[in-house]
This record gives C-alpha cells, structure tokens and sequence, in this order.
C-alpha cells in the first residue's frame, strides 16, 4: 500500500490530472450558483438583504463565483484564487449558515467549511502542470 501512494506522489502526469479534476469538481457548484443567481437576481438579492447584507453586493458575489471558477479550472492565479474563494466561501458560511436548528443550515455550515478546506488545500499545490500557471512556468 505504501509503494503505491509514493508512485501516486511521483507520477507527475496523474498528479496533474487529479489537480485538474480536482479544480473542476471544486468549482462546479460556484459556475453553477453564480449563473443561477443571475436568472434569480431580484430574489437573491432579497434573500441577502434579510440576511443583512447588502444586495448591491451580488455582482460581486456572481463575479466571484463565475469568474473564479472559471479561473481555477483554466488554473490562472490558482494560489491567489483559491485563497480569495476559501474567503468567500468561509465568510459565507457565517453570514448564511449558522441557524444551526435548521438541519439544512447546519448542513450546509459544514459543506462550505468542507469547501473551503479543498480551496486551502488547492492553494497549497497552486495549479499543476495542465494549468495556465502550470504552462506559464513551464514557459520561463
């Protein structure tokens, strides 16, 4: 078992595939929000505001969740943009999740912290070799 993790670990071509699917399966539920929220956005933007947050925010609440899918699964800046979505993820946890009585908040409480675990820990490796940093670094 243990030669079979160290084979993992020194395939550099696996490893890049996992990062690659690691990032899309990451993201997909953010692309899939963030376009939702743009058919739904006067109703979004009533559920942020009887959150207490403003919903002039939600343009950037669809940016960040469109546009920084888009960018981890391309792989540009994923350092930099793991971290800024572990931080939008996590805050969010906090501004709409914590009716813990409610199971489904509870649920979901843990489901952003779970996310946001995966885009530290993405932020740890950065893109791998079938990113655009990847590329960009193989270029220099």
């Amino acid at each position: 078992m243990k030669t079979e993790l160290l084979k993992l670990q020194n395939d550099s071509s696996l490893c890049a595939a996992l990062n690659l699917v690691t990032r899309v399966f990451l993201v997909t539920l953010f692309l899939l929000a963030g376009t939702s929220k743009i058919g739904a956005y006067e109703m979004t933007a009533s559920w942020m505001e009887a959150n207490g947050v403003p919903g002039s925010l939600l343009p950037l609440v669809i940016m960040a969740e469109v546009f920084g899918g888009i960018l981890l699964i391309v792989g540009y800046q994923t350092r930099l943009v793991a971290l800024g979505l572990a931080a939008f993820t996590i805050l969010s946890a906090f501004l709409f999740h914590t009716e813990f009585s409610d199971q489904t908040q509870f649920l979901m409480f843990y489901k952003n912290l779970s996310i946001t675990g995966g885009f530290l820990a993405l932020m740890l490796l950065g893109g791998g070799r079938f990113s655009l940093d990847g590329q960009f670094k193989a270029s220099h």
